[in-house]
């Protein structure tokens, strides 16, 4: 992996979402009323959500998941509740506080926080792994590169999602650019589908691996495409 792009991309998107946007986030993903654009941020993530759930065993019991990129928790907590030990991490201490503040304590499953890199060997093995629009950041090469690195301690399957190479989203993120940079969240970098499967088929970590599944959701504001990897 190109140590310095991810690890510099890494280190704008932790002061972005822990000090610049954390009151802004935690907001979006509580019900407190928000503007309609944000609304419908707010309702493409929660189908976002619900899609890589879909995705997963409706009884996960036993199973070690990682979610990735974890903000205030709703996926972790949702995987929890099928009997998940989820490990959740996030660069943003600030949203992870909320995480924890919010986690009810009836689960079926556990849940374990972390705040630091999602690439930590020190996190250990996984069963499934979960990587929600915690890579739209990066490009496309950084997100092969996690992707292949995750790929060697997961035993199941990967759930990520990308932002789709688009006219529109070209075209939406032209326009934000036109905003002071004080006001900017870090650029999503879009690729395409068939950019990533280029980057991952020649890689050693991707053998025995196949694509599964992707969908487009798209509301508003938001747009994201889940993408499904299995082992097997």
């Amino acid at each position: 992996m190109n140590n310095s792009s991810y690890a510099e991309r890494r280190s704008s998107l932790e002061t972005y979402f822990d000090r610049t946007a954390a009151d802004t986030w935690a907001r979006l993903t509580s019900t407190a009323k928000v503007s309609r654009i944000r609304e419908t941020v707010r309702a493409g993530r929660d189908e976002m959500r619900s899609t890589l759930l879909s995705w997963l065993p409706e009884d996960l019991s036993g199973k070690r998941i990682l979610d990735a990129g974890c903000g205030t928790g709703a996926l972790a907590v949702e995987a929890a509740r099928r009997g998940a030990e989820v490990i959740a991490i996030d660069i943003a201490g600030n949203l992870v506080n909320v995480a924890r503040e919010r986690a009810p304590t009836d689960l079926k499953g556990s849940i374990e926080f972390h705040v630091g890199d999602m690439l930590n060997p020190a996190l250990g093995r996984f069963d499934h792994v979960v990587a929600m629009d915690s890579l739209i950041h990066y490009q496309p090469a950084d997100i092969a590169n996690t992707v292949a690195t995750l790929m060697q301690r997961t035993r199941g399957s990967m759930v990520i999602t990308f932002a789709p190479k688009t006219a529109l989203l070209t075209a939406m993120h032209t326009v934000g650019k036109l905003f002071p940079r004080g006001d900017r969240a870090p650029a999503i970098v879009p690729v395409t589908a068939m950019t990533l499967c280029r980057l991952l088929k020649d890689r050693p970590e991707s053998l025995g691996w196949n694509y599964a599944q992707t969908r487009l959701v798209t509301s508003g504001f938001y747009k994201s495409q889940a993408f499904e990897l299995k082992r097997g």
